[in-house]
């Protein structure tokens, strides 16, 4: 019973949805941002719970997948219907926030477009074709939605503190979607889907993955001159050292659990301790 319901929390993308949410209340107090906190963040969490599981109704035929493409083909009418559910409620929350749209709409058509390609018709699947740097997106997408449209909506600040966070945060992001993509390189490469690390030896894989965890640092250090204390700072490059330390072992360890529990809960890490901190 244990297993069935953290299977459930899993891969219907709830825990996914939930790490997101965490992650937009960091960029919230960590900007002193004021606007309509909680409607954003179920905006959030209906936008992930149904981007995720479109793309899991799409990708049921994943090679690289184990436990979860099983899940998946037992359960793909809970991810359309989980997907509709999502898409009302965020639907719903644009509409709150339709003075913003310009920024709203971006975060929907990156959103969409992650997935487009996994689509089997014109002119979704050309999209294949020309889409170049699959973990560059999806790091930037996840940066958008939690942390520059915060930003954006608050529309107070826009400064060099907010910079080094949206880059901060996107460097995290990047380094831990290299393995996912280091995983899914022959799934990628079967499938015509392009991106960096498909085309990188092991030892150009490694390396770009060095360059995202030094560069997430050496910003993350950087908000030291804007005011966050060393705890924050601290706190903040936490999981980036837990990503270094897994790194190999997921190279080589390809368990859903591993990926989808752990590397995914390590992009809210950072999050969790402040607010497990704040209470």
């Amino acid at each position: 019973m244990f297993k069935y319901l953290f299977d459930l929390f899993i891969f219907t993308s709830t825990w996914i949805a939930g790490c997101a949410m965490l992650m937009v209340w960091q960029t919230n107090q960590l900007m002193h941002l004021h606007y309509d906190v909680p409607a954003y963040l179920v905006f959030v969490f209906c936008s992930t719970l149904c981007s995720y599981n479109f793309h899991w109704f799409l990708s049921s035929d994943a090679t690289s997948e184990n436990a979860r493409v099983r899940w998946t083909l037992h359960h793909k009418t809970l991810h359309l219907v989980l997907c509709g559910l999502g898409a009302l409620g965020a639907a719903w929350y644009f509409v709150h926030f339709i003075d913003h749209w310009f920024w709203l709409c971006g975060a929907v058509l990156l959103t969409f477009l992650y997935s487009a390609p996994k689509i089997q018709y014109k002119p979704f699947a050309w999209l294949r074709k020309i889409a170049v740097g699959k973990t560059i997106f999806l790091a930037f997408v996840w940066m958008y939605v939690t942390t520059l449209l915060p930003i954006a909506i608050d529309d107070t600040q826009w400064n060099t503190a907010s910079l080094l966070f949206c880059l901060h945060r996107f460097f995290l992001i990047y380094a831990i979607c290299i393995p996912f993509d280091y995983r899914d390189r022959d799934y990628d490469k079967k499938e015509g889907i392009r991106s960096l690390i498909t085309h990188l030896s092991e030892q150009g894989v490694n390396i770009i993955f060095a360059i995202s965890l030094v560069l997430f640092a050496a910003t993350g250090i950087a908000l030291h001159g804007y005011g966050y204390n060393c705890q924050v700072i601290a706190l903040l490059l936490a999981p980036g050292i837990i990503v270094w330390a897994l790194f190999p072992i997921a190279k080589r360890n390809f368990s859903d659990y591993l990926y989808y529990f752990v590397l995914d809960g390590l992009m809210m890490f950072s999050a969790l301790l402040m607010w497990l901190l704040s209470v």
